[in-house]
């Protein structure tokens, strides 16, 4: 029964290893984008200028509101029964109803509505824009993950390497070909390579967790789906920068906010050169009222309630037409004001394009710089590996020394670390140039 147990047990574990979920990119991206707080805020921000939109669209109904009151008199007073005033305690009141409706005022209600369509899109640019830089951030995590993965298989080779040069080492020790001293030096060697891998695997741990916190996911048992990292093209994706910067330009949210930025200035010059124009308004009322004399003489009633209100029964409409004449030149500095907040827009416009073009050549420079320092290392790399493997023959054949060995080992696992940076590092920057193009798709 307790190995049974016990069976059951490895089983368990072994099924949780093996289902264990391994993250894709997309994955990832859709992860951090649905629990990340700044993109729920601004989730919250398109909801309130929907909300914005529909209060405008309710300006051009009418309104209609219903009104009732009451009055107790005592004295002299009016009697509803006879007619005539006198001297008793009379209670009364009236009901009504009444609507108005805004017929003209400068077409403020059509463009305020219009503006406040224009902050719905704005507010998705917004959110646009956050989501694409969450996106690009889980993209350089995701691949600072696979670059880890790959420096710990490197360190873990080398330790094998290491291993197995401490056994060749050994047996030449033992058949008197070699002092005691070259084995230690293997041996401290071997520990380094040992050392360099619980470094390596430490930076694993680390860019594991940045990239589940990036995701608010626990980072016990955390893990990305592996995905092969090809060896980069020695073409660029784009022959010049001006080419990703066109692109850009109907891709990146930023300009397209900028453009917004200057219709809504256009919308609030027409809403302050509405208050030249006269406003016209049309109203509907519909009232009665009724009253009772609390002191009648016995034998008289008060006339019923509903005969009253029917009797009482009156209604009647309007309109109001107000034409401004002078407020003080306040209405004219305002369209004044709107004009240069538009010109202001249009050059931050033109800002956020500078900037952009900028952003793009600084990222081209990098992608080229990029390109030249992983073909220098592909060469260094190839390189070393030849000077390795003849260094590695002339030390079994004993013409070469321990320590001229160690070097050129030294210069193969930095050649080789050196490699799989310039791949990362060039890959992720020609990822930032498709991002600009608009056409880096997860």
């Amino acid at each position: 029964m307790k190995t049974k147990l016990i069976i059951f047990a490895v089983l368990c574990v072994s099924v949780t290893t093996f289902s264990q979920k391994k993250w894709t990119i997309k994955e990832a991206v859709d992860q951090a984008l649905a629990k990340n707080i700044s993109i729920q805020q601004n989730k919250l921000g398109v909801a309130l200028a929907k909300r914005d939109v529909a209060i405008a669209k309710g300006n051009f109904l009418p309104n209609l509101n219903g009104n009732t009151g009451g009055n107790l008199n005592f004295g002299s007073g009016f009697d509803p029964v006879s007619n005539n005033r006198i001297s008793t305690s009379i209670f009364g009141g009236s009901v009504g109803v009444s609507s108005g409706y805004t017929v003209f005022n400068g077409f403020r209600n059509t463009n305020t509505y219009k503006q406040a369509q224009l902050g719905v899109k704005v507010s998705l640019l917004d959110l646009k824009k956050i989501e694409n830089d969450i996106s690009l951030r889980v993209l350089n995590t995701y691949l600072n993950v696979l670059f880890a993965k790959e420096n710990l298989e490197v360190a873990k080779v080398q330790a094998a390497i290491s291993e197995k040069q401490i056994e060749a080492a050994r047996a030449r020790f033992q058949a008197g070909s070699v002092a005691k001293g070259e084995l230690l030096n293997f041996k401290s060697t071997a520990a380094n390579d040992l050392q360099n891998v619980i470094l390596q695997e430490n930076a694993l741990d680390l860019a594991l967790l940045t990239i589940a916190q990036l995701l608010q996911e626990p980072v016990d048992g955390f893990d990305i789906a592996p995905i092969k990292v090809v060896s980069p093209s020695a073409e660029l994706f784009f022959q010049n920068s001006e080419t990703v910067f066109q692109q850009s330009l109907d891709y990146m949210p930023e300009i397209a906010r900028a453009k917004l930025a200057i219709d809504n200035a256009t919308f609030n010059i027409l809403l302050a050169k509405s208050s030249f124009l006269p406003t016209v308004t049309a109203s509907l009322g519909l009232s009665t009222n009724y009253g009772f004399n609390l002191n009648l003489p016995e034998g008289v009633s008060n006339t019923a309630l509903f005969s009253q209100l029917d009797n009482n029964l009156g209604y009647g409409g309007g309109f109001n037409i107000s034409i401004p004449i002078f407020n003080r030149f306040q209405t004219k500095n305002r369209v004044a004001q709107s004009i240069i907040n538009k010109e202001i827009s249009e050059t931050r416009l033109e800002s956020e394009k500078l900037q952009l073009k900028q952003t793009i050549e600084q990222a081209f420079l990098d992608a080229k710089s990029g390109l030249k320092a992983y073909e220098a290392a592909k060469i260094s790399l190839a390189a070393q590996k030849e000077a390795f493997k003849n260094a590695e023959e002339s030390y079994t054949y004993g013409s070469t020394t321990l320590f001229d060995f160690d070097l050129v080992r030294t210069r193969l696992v930095n050649a080789e670390g050196a490699m799989i940076r310039a791949k990362y590092d060039y890959v992720f920057k020609t990822k930032v140039l498709q991002f600009y193009s608009g056409e880096l798709v997860f």
